[in-house]
């Protein structure tokens, strides 16, 4: 089985930001020519059919999921309930993230239920809430069920500061009154960083407000994100996860997202079917199977616990292949929103950077292909090799980065007499 090409791909301008029917049939990863060439779907076809989607009052101008880019995969006909997707756009009002993920073939999406650069945003309008009820209900997303937002890059839980803890905690409880307001459930965030205070004084702040916007809303399920472990924030151990947990009032509004890319960055390995059981039984026997709620999908440029979030796509990282064969089968990961945040930028004709959704069309292919799939096979390893040889470039230069910032230098100390100091990596920003 050929992987998904990344050859002619569809460039697309840069926006802020389950189908269970048994009538549509899985696409395979296929090359761009095929795809057009078996474009027709089936008679039975009904649902998710690669037709025109109705341009909505308040879509973003020059919007392009007026023509998805692949056919929708039916959760019910792989043999794992995977609901894979990605983070997508939400520019010109939460309705327009409906028909982005419809353009991927996402079954699951993240997005930003407001601009995250700024503290300050107008209410959801009427008309954003209503096309986002209707629009799910019409193609079968299930909101309350592999819907992710993401929380505000801004936010900051754990901030010690009393005016900036408050500024902090309305944008947040904010967010989840417009996740109640949309009937989504799971809301993630990235836990916060302690500023240079203790971790465990952090980690009761955290908790703090947690629990008073818990008391404050009613049904969201506030999910912390793992981290990279660069710097001051919390997060990048299940340590630190369980910890938080073990103080929040009402553990049924509270679980876990696992960024492959950051366990990977700070120690947790998942290369090879063991490693990969290893990282997951800790998880289990630290913070527990029942936290568990979604995942966000990344291979990773920078090598193994170097503390470094950078992103890399499926396959072509220092994660690489087997860790997502070994994700995308294992039982107990079943119906949870699994979210690609894998880069798409790419250099437009004119030399400025533009998005090519299509790489994320692609990767949720490759993905769904690897259920079920045999990883001892000749067509698994050949997948494996083409991914490598793509990113191989990419991982030599963070590779020789990582060796650079990680030499024991020599400086100066008091008196001039002189010293070693290990150099740290950098803070993660994902």
């Amino acid at each position: 089985m050929p992987r998904p090409t990344r050859g002619s791909q569809k460039a697309v301008k840069r926006e802020e930001d389950d189908i269970d029917s048994k009538d549509i049939k899985p696409i395979k990863p296929v090359s761009a020519a095929k795809r057009k060439a078996d474009s027709v779907p089936d008679a039975d076809s009904k649902a998710q059919a690669p037709k025109a989607v109705k341009k909505r009052k308040g879509q973003a101008k020059g919007d392009e999921a007026a023509m998805p880019l692949v056919e929708r995969t039916a959760v019910s006909s792989l043999s794992k309930a995977m609901y894979i997707g990605a983070h997508i756009s939400a520019a010109g009002g939460v309705q327009n993230s409906v028909t982005n993920a419809l353009h991927i073939g996402a079954n699951s999406f993240a997005l930003f239920l407001k601009s995250q650069r700024k503290w300050n945003n107008p209410p959801i309008t009427a008309e954003a809430k209503n096309g986002f009820i209707s629009q799910c209900k019409e193609h079968h997303y299930h909101a309350n069920e592999h819907v992710l937002p993401h929380g505000s890059y801004l936010v900051n839980l754990a901030q010690a500061d009393a005016e900036k803890a408050r500024q902090a905690y309305d944008s947040f409880v904010d967010d989840l009154g417009r996740c109640e307001q949309l009937g989504i459930k799971l809301y993630n965030f990235h836990p916060g960083s302690t500023g240079g205070d203790t971790k465990a004084a952090a980690i009761k702040r955290i908790a703090t407000q947690l629990n008073k916007a818990h008391k404050a809303t009613k049904t969201v399920i506030t999910v912390l994100e793992n981290m990279a472990g660069a710097g001051n924030v919390v997060g990048s151990t299940w340590e630190d996860l369980r910890d938080i947990i073990a103080l929040v009032e009402d553990k049924t509004r509270v679980g876990v997202c696992i960024d492959t890319c950051h366990a990977f960055a700070a120690g947790y390995d998942l290369r090879t079917p063991e490693a990969f059981k290893k990282t997951v039984d800790s998880f289990n026997e630290i913070v527990g199977a029942k936290y568990l709620k979604a995942f966000h999908l990344n291979d990773s440029k920078a090598p193994f616990n170097s503390n470094r979030d950078l992103h890399a796509n499926i396959g072509t990282g220092f994660l690489g292949l087997r860790a997502f064969h070994s994700l995308m089968n294992h039982e107990e990961f079943q119906d949870k929103p699994m979210v690609l945040e894998t880069p798409i930028d790419k250099k437009g004709p004119d030399g400025k950077t533009i998005e090519d959704k299509q790489v994320w069309a692609d990767e949720i292919k490759l993905l769904e292909s690897l259920i079920g799939m045999d990883a001892e096979t000749e067509e698994f390893e050949q997948m494996v090799k083409e991914l490598q040889a793509e990113g191989a470039e990419e991982r030599k230069k963070i590779q020789d980065q990582v060796d650079k910032k990680s030499k024991t230098t020599v400086k100066k100390g008091k008196g001039g007499k002189k010293v070693k100091k290990e150099e740290t990596s950098d803070d993660e920003s994902d």
